[in-house]
C-alpha cells in the first residue's frame, strides 16, 4: 500500500454520532420555528429545500451546488433565495444549534484530528456539500472542532458535485493536490462514502450509525465502530 498522505472524513453519522433521520427531523422543526412566524409556508419551504437539495445531488459541475440550490429553491418558493439568504445564514449560526439534541453521546474529536495533523497528514472534511459553510461550522462545534482544523472542507459554496458522484471526490483531490492511492476515506454510508474506493482510495466504513439503503454487502469493506476505525487508522499511518 502507498504511504498515506491524506485522510477524508464524512461528518454526519461519522464524526458526529447521530442518526440522520433524527437530525433531519430536528433540523426542519427548528427551521419551521424560525421561518413560519416570518410568514413563510412551512410545507412549501420544506418542499423547496428538498427540491433544491435534489438539484445539488444531480449537479453536473457546470455551476456550484449553491447556485444549483438557489435556482430550484427560488423557482418553487416564487421568491428569490438571495432575499432569504441573510435569514438562512442567521438560522444556521443560531437556531440550527438546537439540533445538537440529536447527538447520541458527547464526543470531542479534537485530539484525534490533532494526532493526524501532528503526523503531517492532510485532513479533509468530506461532508456531502448540501449546506453552507456556516452550517458545517455549527455542527463541528458539537464535537470540539472548527473549520480551520481541516486542510479542506466541502460546502455548497465551493463544490460542484455531491456524493455519490465520483466527480465529487475527484474535485477534492484536484483542489488539495493529493493522490487517491495515498488516501483514506472514513464514512458511515456504504454507497456515498465507500464509492471513493473506485478511485483507489482505502475505505473504512463506520457502523455506529450505518447508512446502507442499497443493502450493499458491507463485509467487502473494513468496518466497525468509530473508535475501532480510529485505532486502525493510527496503525496504518
Amino acid at each position: 500500500m502507498e504511504k498515506i498522505t491524506t485522510i477524508l472524513f464524512d461528518l454526519d453519522g461519522t464524526l458526529i454520532p447521530f442518526d440522520q433521520e433524527e437530525f433531519i427531523k430536528a433540523y426542519f422543526y427548528n427551521l419551521a420555528k424560525k421561518f413560519v412566524p416570518m410568514g413563510y409556508d412551512n410545507d412549501l419551504l420544506i418542499k423547496s429545500i428538498w427540491a433544491g437539495t435534489g438539484s445539488m445531488v444531480k449537479n453536473d459541475g457546470k455551476i456550484t451546488n449553491q447556485e444549483a440550490f438557489k435556482v430550484t429553491f427560488s423557482k418553487l418558493m416564487q421568491r428569490e433565495y438571495d432575499e432569504m439568504e441573510k435569514s438562512f445564514l442567521d438560522f444556521y449560526a443560531n437556531e440550527f444549534d438546537n439540533a445538537k439534541s440529536t447527538l447520541q453521546e458527547d464526543v470531542d474529536r479534537s485530539e484525534f484530528i490533532k494526532a493526524l495533523k501532528d503526523r503531517r497528514l492532510k485532513v479533509v472534511l468530506a461532508t456531502n456539500p448540501i449546506f453552507p459553510r456556516i452550517a458545517v461550522q455549527t455542527r463541528l462545534n458539537w464535537i470540539g472542532l472548527k473549520l480551520e482544523d481541516f486542510d479542506y472542507v466541502t460546502t455548497f459554496e465551493n463544490s460542484h458535485y455531491c456524493k455519490p458522484n465520483l466527480d465529487y471526490y475527484k474535485e477534492i483531490f484536484e483542489n488539495i493536490g493529493s493522490n487517491p492511492n495515498e488516501s483514506i476515506m472514513v464514512g458511515n454510508n456504504a454507497l456515498e462514502d465507500m464509492i471513493s474506493g473506485e478511485l483507489g482510495v482505502k475505505t473504512y466504513l463506520v457502523t455506529d450509525n450505518l447508512e446502507n439503503p442499497n443493502k450493499v454487502d458491507i463485509d467487502q469493506f473494513e468496518n466497525g465502530s468509530f473508535d475501532f476505525i480510529a485505532g486502525k487508522i493510527l496503525e496504518v499511518i
